[in-house]
C-alpha cells in the first residue's frame, strides 16, 4: 500500500541516488522512517534525497511510492538550476553592495567641505551619528561585495563539478571503482564457498578446533569453543549455517546485480566496447575473470579451439555456473565485450641491459635532469666490480640508465671508488668483471668528455 504523502520516487544512475518527491508535509511517523533510512531534505529542490542506493532505501521508496521511476532531471540540468540560483544570490548581494556604497557616499558628503566635528557643539551628536552610519554602510558594502563573489565562485564550482562527473576520464575511473566493489562482494561469496568445502572435510573435534582457530570461522567462535560455551560440533554447524546464509543472501545478490547494472550504464556512456580481435590466450581470460571477481581462475587451451577455466570457488553468476567453464574463443570474446572488458595493451619491451667495458673509461647516458632538455646527456665513469660486490649494494643505491642512443641500458650505482666528501659522490656505470662481457653496439658513445655537473 502506497503512502499518499509521497507523490513519486525516482532513481538516477548518473549519481546513484534515490529521490522522494512529497505531495504534502510528511507526518511524524513517515518522516522518522524516511530519516532513519538516510534520506535528507533538500529545501531548494523540495524533495528527499539519499546519498546513494541501497536495498533498504529502494524497499522504502517502493513501499511509499509503489514504484521507482527514472529521474527526469539530468545531472547537468540539476547543476544548471543550482548555478542559476547561486548566480541570483550573487546578483542580489551585488545590488546590496551598490546600495550600501551609495548610502555611505551620501553620508560622507556631509563632511565633504572639510568641516570638522565641533566638540561640545549642538551638532556634535548628529555628526558623530552620521559618521557611524557611513562607516557601517561602508563595512556592509564590503561584506555584500565579498558575498557576491562567494556565490559566483560556488556557481562556477557547481558547473565545473558537473563537467568533471561527465568527463570520460572520470567515467573510466568510476568504472574501475565499480569493478573493485564488485570484486569485494564476490570475494565474500568466494570465501564462504571455500570455507564450506573445508568444513565438509573436517568432522572430528580435533579437526574442528584447528579450523576454528585458523581464522576461517566467524569472529569470536574460537573463544566460545575454547571456553566451553559451545561444543566443536555445534560450532561447526553454526558456522556452516552462517556461510550458507552468506551464499544465499538476497542483499549481496541485489548489490551485485545493482553494481552490474551501473557498470553496463557507465560502459555504454563511455563508448562502444571493441570486440577483442587479437590472439586470445589463457592469460587474457584469467585477467578478465579476476577483474570480475573470480577466485584464482586457471585457464588453459584444450582441443578444438576451446578454452577451459577452473576456479577454487563458483564463478560469478554473470559469467557462468559452477566453478568450471569451457567455451570457444569467439564465445569468450563475446562475453568479454558484453562485460565491457578490454585487454590491457602490452607494454613495449625495455631495451636490454648490457655489461660493457669502456675503452675510454666513460659512457654516455641520457640525463634525468629535465630542465636541461630532452637531448641532454650525462657522461659517467665506468667502474669494474664483482657480481657479489654489486649484489651487496642496497637497491636504493643502484639501478639502470638508458644509453644516450636509447638502444640499450647499463647498470649504475653510486661511485664505489669515490674519495672525498660524500655529497660530491656521483653515479658510475657498473661493469661486472666476472660476468659475460657484451660487445659494444655501434651506437654506444665512449668519447671522453667532461662529465656534466
Amino acid at each position: 500500500m502506497t503512502n499518499p504523502q509521497i507523490a513519486n520516487a525516482t532513481y538516477s544512475p548518473e549519481d546513484n541516488k534515490i529521490r522522494l518527491y512529497p505531495a504534502e508535509r510528511l507526518d511524524a511517523g513517515t518522516f522518522e522512517k524516511v530519516k532513519a533510512a538516510g534520506f535528507k531534505w533538500a529545501p531548494k529542490q523540495g524533495l528527499f534525497v539519499a546519498p546513494k542506493w541501497s536495498p533498504r532505501r529502494e524497499d522504502l521508496a517502493i513501499e511509499l511510492a509503489g514504484e521507482i521511476g527514472a529521474e527526469q532531471m539530468t545531472l547537468a540540468e540539476r547543476a544548471q538550476a543550482k548555478a542559476e540560483r547561486l548566480e541570483t544570490l550573487a546578483g542580489k548581494r551585488a545590488d546590496d553592495a551598490n546600495a550600501y556604497q551609495r548610502r555611505a557616499r551620501e553620508l560622507s558628503e556631509q563632511f565633504g567641505n572639510g568641516q570638522p566635528i565641533l566638540a561640545g557643539h549642538h551638532s556634535e551628536r548628529k555628526a558623530l551619528k552620521a559618521q557611524e552610519k557611513a562607516e557601517s554602510a561602508q563595512a556592509n558594502a564590503v561584506k555584500a561585495h565579498d558575498l557576491a563573489g562567494y556565490w559566483l565562485y560556488r556557481a562556477t564550482g557547481v558547473e565545473r563539478h558537473a563537467n568533471y562527473k561527465n568527463d570520460p576520464r572520470t567515467r573510466a575511473r568510476r568504472i574501475k571503482t565499480l569493478l573493485a566493489e564488485l570484486r569485494d562482494f564476490q570475494r565474500r561469496l568466494n570465501e564462504a564457498h571455500k570455507a564450506l568445502s573445508i568444513w565438509e572435510a573436517m568432522t572430528t573435534p580435533e579437526q574442528i578446533r584447528i579450523v576454528v582457530g585458523s581464522g576461517i570461522a566467524a569472529y569470536g567462535l574460537w573463544s566460545r569453543v575454547n571456553g566451553g560455551e559451545i561444543t566443536p560440533e555445534a560450532a561447526r554447524a553454526e558456522d556452516m549455517a552462517g556461510k550458507r546464509a552468506t551464499i544465499s543472501s538476497p542483499i549481496i545478490a541485489r548489490y551485485i546485480a545493482h553494481t552490474l547494472n551501473r557498470l553496463a550504464y557507465e560502459t555504454e556512456l563511455l563508448g562502444d566496447v571493441p570486440r577483442f580481435g587479437g590472439d586470445l590466450t589463457p592469460v587474457i581470460i584469467q585477467q578478465f575473470l579476476r577483474e570480475h571477481g573470480a577466485d584464482k581462475p586457471a585457464a588453459k587451451k584444450v582441443d578444438c579451439g576451446l578454452f577451459a577455466v577452473e576456479c577454487d570457488a563458483p564463478l560469478p553468476v554473470h559469467i557462468g555456473d559452477g566453478s568450471t567453464a569451457e567455451m570457444s574463443g569467439d564465445e569468450w570474446r563475446d562475453l568479454m565485450q558484453e562485460c565491457g572488458f578490454v585487454p590491457p595493451a602490452k607494454k613495449p619491451a625495455k631495451p636490454p641491459i648490457l655489461n660493457l667495458e669502456s675503452p675510454t673509461g666513460v659512457i654516455h647516458v641520457q640525463s634525468r635532469a629535465t630542465y636541461r632538455g630532452a637531448e641532454s646527456v650525462d657522461v659517467l665513469p665506468v667502474v669494474g666490480i664483482s657480481k657479489a660486490d654489486y649484489s651487496a649494494i642496497g637497491s636504493d643505491y643502484r639501478g639502470t640508465r638508458l644509453s644516450a642512443c636509447g638502444q640499450f641500458r647499463v647498470r649504475v650505482t653510486l661511485n664505489p671508488t669515490h674519495t672525498g666528501p660524500a655529497y660530491k659522490r656521483g653515479w658510475a656505470v657498473v661493469f661486472i668483471e666476472n660476468q659475460k662481457k657484451h660487445p659494444a653496439p655501434e651506437s654506444a658513445r665512449f668519447d671522453a668528455l667532461e662529465p656534466v655537473e
